[in-house]
């Protein structure tokens, strides 16, 4: 073959490779522009609540409390006002018995205000109404869960009408204070337990104001605590200042749902009934008793809306603290104490509205709040452990620290048992709630082990001691000293002895992550971690 031939052989079998690669290279090629999707909505929130007032002047019940019917959180309150006159037998006019306020001018009742500290006591001009009647707040009925309700039908936000059954009568609808008129604009009679499971109502027509449509009875929320003065609020645990009940602000009148009311949720009762007293059913002649509620709905963005100067009184000083708990949803640990940094003496700690896990600083040193085990007595621990201890030495260190604390603290201290009956459980023969080793699952089959609970004991010793593996229990989970396992580390991740024994030759701890082991020597002793001393205060 000719050099030229081999040439021209060459080039034809470049042009087929070619060819072969440009039909190969053509089979994945691939372009793919502009794919596009949108995922949009257009949703309005949109807010509604109404209050509901169920009233019966044959039975006396009166059933006062709020609904959210709305898809959006608000906050609420409601605030009381009575009027009372009474016209003798031969007498033409009535008397007030507040000087000063008219009948029909509600505008000039009389502000219900409790005492600071018992809501069933009337003050000031108010308590001229404690002789003529009696108001039961909140609901409890025992053995009975939550109250049922019908749901308004009226679901026009911009109605200030509200859901007035049996002799309630809506202001709007009627202005009338003359006892007979009615005024109603919802369904029932007023009398108490009207409504319950499986009840209906079709308010086709309509019957009521609303829209016209059937609606199943609902219930209320369950009252968690009762009703009570916004002082009295002020000294409840921290953990515990938000929640669902009422809370009155005895300075005011005005009594707040202590927590959002979320949509389609209702209120327990701020009022369940309002009772004439026998001096009221004894005046010779007649009188006339009213009440008039007032109710105020927004949403949480809007807290200044409730802290505006009122007219007449002025706001409790922890108002705006208390609103802002309900906007948020909790209270700093350390509301109406120290910081957790603020080095102070016992008598500047209010240990009693301490939330559990509340870090502290007491004549230098820093602690954690554990628990209010009651009577006055609260359990703390070191918030930084002891290092390079062993379990061997941890009584002999222990009780080298509690030598050293301030007398103040000294004397604050309850005693212990000089001898815990502690039990011994090696630690493969502990089950755990899951597998972080938690919280163990299985103690009950170790009696001296769980009953092996810290308390106090008037025939022992004031002291610092360990804590047992039941007490670290106890204290872990939702609530407590402990919410994870972190919280469970000393201050720097430093990892910490209890007292409970482990297998023959080994003890309890915490490690560095949270978790209980027992698989360590009991002759252990590094600068890792220690002993960490707890004490029950008064």
């Amino acid at each position: 073959m000719t050099p030229e031939k081999k040439n021209q052989r060459r080039l034809r079998n470049l042009a087929l490779l070619s060819l072969l690669l440009l039909l190969v290279g053509g089979t994945f090629a691939f372009q793919a522009f502009n794919q596009r999707a949108i995922n949009d909505r257009i949703r309005e929130n949109i807010p509604g609540g109404r209050v509901h007032d169920y009233y019966n002047r044959d039975t006396e019940n009166k059933d006062v409390f709020v609904e959210n019917y709305g898809n959006v959180p608000l906050m609420a309150r409601i605030r009381l006002s009575e009027f009372m006159e009474k016209r003798s037998t031969g007498d033409t006019d009535f008397t007030p018995i507040v000087n000063g306020t008219i009948r029909d001018q509600v505008d000039t009742w009389t502000v219900m205000r409790p005492s600071e500290n018992n809501l069933n006591i009337r003050v000031d001009d108010s308590a001229a109404f404690n002789t003529y009647s009696n108001l039961t707040f909140g609901w409890s009925r025992s053995g009975q869960d939550a109250p049922w309700f019908m749901p308004t039908f009226n679901r026009d936000n911009q109605d200030l009408m509200t859901a007035a059954a049996g002799h309630a009568r809506d202001w709007v609808t009627s202005t009338a204070t003359d006892g007979v008129t009615d005024g109603a604009t919802h369904p029932g009679d007023g009398t108490d337990a009207y409504w319950s499971s499986g009840d209906s109502f079709d308010n086709s027509g309509p019957v009521w104001p609303g829209e016209e449509v059937t609606h199943d009875a609902a219930q209320n929320l369950q009252q968690e605590r009762a009703p009570m003065t916004i002082s009295q609020w002020a000294a409840l645990p921290n953990n515990l200042k938000v929640g669902n009940f009422w809370v009155i602000d005895h300075q005011t009148g005005w009594a707040y749902w202590a927590n959002q009311l979320q949509a389609g949720e209702t209120t327990s009762y701020l009022l369940d009934a309002a009772e004439m007293t026998a001096a009221a059913n004894t005046i010779p002649g007649e009188y006339y008793y009213g009440i008039h509620v007032d109710g105020q709905l927004i949403s949480p963005d809007r807290i200044n809306d409730f802290l505006a100067a009122d007219a007449n009184f002025t706001h409790h000083d922890d108002l705006s603290d208390f609103l802002t708990a309900v906007q948020t949803g909790s209270i700093d640990n350390n509301w109406g104490n120290p910081g957790p940094d603020d080095n102070v003496q016992p008598d500047q700690i209010n240990f009693s509205i301490m939330a559990p896990g509340t870090i502290f600083t007491m004549a230098g040193e820093q602690y954690r709040y554990l628990e209010n085990q009651g009577g006055g007595n609260h359990l703390i621990i070191r918030n930084h452990a002891i290092v390079n201890v062993s379990w061997n030495n941890q009584n002999t260190r222990l009780n080298q620290w509690y030598d050293t604390l301030d007398p103040e603290v000294q004397a604050m201290v309850q005693p212990v048992s000089d001898s815990f009956v502690t039990g011994a459980v090696p630690d493969a023969d502990v089950t755990w709630s899951d597998p972080a080793r938690w919280v163990p699952n299985n103690l009950d089959n170790f009696p001296e082990i769980a009953a092996d609970v810290t308390t106090v004991v008037s025939t022992g010793t004031p002291r610092a001691f360990a804590l047992s593996l039941a007490d670290v229990a106890r204290l872990s989970g939702p609530g407590t000293a402990f919410t994870g396992r972190l919280e469970r580390l000393a201050a720097d991740n430093a990892w910490w002895w209890i007292r409970t024994p482990g297998a023959s030759g080994y003890a309890w701890l915490i490690n560095t992550h949270g978790r209980l082991l027992a698989t360590e020597e009991v002759g252990l002793s590094r600068l890792s971690g220690g002993i960490r001393p707890p004490l029950i205060v008064h």
